[in-house]
């Protein structure tokens, strides 16, 4: 096991910057998740610790070690990929095996290894077959069992489910979080899908334009994010936004007027930009006991009924909002009824540079 560390890494192809001096310590055993939109960098970052690409500068240490130039193979790490990359002319157990048998590893701990990781992901009834004969679930498994049995310092997953229907993403998701429950190793996952990051990470890395936005836990990012561009890209759906202006202690919507939370500092020209998470807009008896000041009316546009809950667009004062209510019942659309705000989970970014202005 081991910790990963980056110390100023910065990666460039020809004139372009696409990692712009990251520095991030990742403790043994954690599982971090690189998230972020396409073209952030979170790939290339992957593949620099994995040692596929090298850093333009800036060191990487893999427990305490600096491996900038060691090969790939002696960093003692296990890759995970997208396209599973497995032999189609291989059984499971021989694409499993693949690593142990280059390494040079006797047959009998091969053996040991290749069943006991078959065993952890359900493969044993598996073992004799070939790629083909698998769905894209099980293929992904034995990717992941591949990635086992080399029992590695670290575990790199670059985005492991893009290639799933969403109901084997679900699966498999839940697969690799009980794998790293079981196994304990240091493992760093990439993906573009804030959900899986939520679900997986003990901490995120969310990234932007190949530079940090934010670490932190995906409660931390959730209910404390550092700007407006965190707080909209976690969370889903995703964070209402509405331009303002802070009076006092209130801040001004051209359709309401909203008591303000404390703020760390206010903004000399009083511009903000309040945000709004769809779960915390309430109708119905969960408006009971909020302030009068932060009820308003508003005309249902759009209903989407998902079972156990409902997300609505809403129009108040000609600004469409998404609002998401818990329970079965929900209302039609054209109805005009009565909202509130929870005034407890405001989130206030300074208009100019996004910046989170609460305490």
């Amino acid at each position: 096991m081991a910790s990963v560390t980056l110390r100023g890494i910065r990666k460039d192809f020809g004139r372009v910057q696409v990692i712009k001096g990251i520095d991030l310590e990742i403790a043994d055993k954690e599982f971090v998740v690189f998230v972020g939109p396409s073209g952030c960098g979170k790939s290339t970052l992957l593949r620099l610790v994995a040692g596929l690409e090298d850093a333009s500068a800036g060191d990487i240490l893999i427990g305490g070690k600096v491996v900038n130039t060691t090969p790939p193979k002696d960093r003692n790490i296990a890759m995970v990929f997208q396209n599973y990359a497995l032999y189609p002319h291989m059984t499971v157990a021989r694409n499993m095996g693949f690593g142990l048998r280059a390494a040079k590893t006797p047959a009998p701990e091969i053996d040991r290894r290749v069943r006991a990781a078959a065993e952890m992901l359900g493969l044993q009834e598996l073992l004799g077959r070939r790629p083909g004969e698998l769905s894209g679930g099980q293929r992904q498994r034995v990717a992941m069992g591949r990635a086992l049995v080399r029992e590695p310092q670290v575990f790199l997953f670059d985005e492991p489910l893009s290639n799933l229907d969403a109901q084997l993403r679900n699966q498999v998701r839940t697969e690799i979080k009980k794998l790293h429950q079981q196994v304990r190793t240091t493992a760093i996952y990439v993906t573009h899908d804030q959900m899986e990051a939520m679900t997986l990470a003990d901490r995120i890395v969310l990234l932007r334009d190949g530079r940090i936005e934010q670490v932190g836990t995906p409660t931390e990012l959730f209910e404390r994010p550092a700007n407006r561009f965190v707080a909209g890209f976690i969370g889903s759906p995703a964070m209402n936004f509405f331009a303002g202006r802070l009076e006092g202690d209130v801040i001004v919507l051209p359709w309401m007027r909203l008591p303000c939370p404390k703020l760390a500092a206010a903004p000399a020209d009083g511009r903000v930009t309040l945000g709004i998470r769809p779960e915390d807009v309430l109708a119905g008896e969960d408006t009971h006991g909020v302030p009068e000041a932060c009820r308003f009316q508003a005309m249902v546009g759009v209903v989407e009924p998902m079972g156990s809950e409902s997300l609505l667009v809403i129009s108040a004062g000609n600004t469409d909002m998404q609002v998401r209510l818990i329970g079965r019942a929900f209302p039609q659309p054209g109805a005009t009824m009565g909202f509130a705000v929870n005034p407890g989970e405001l989130h206030v970014f300074d208009a100019e540079n996004g910046r989170t202005l609460r305490q």
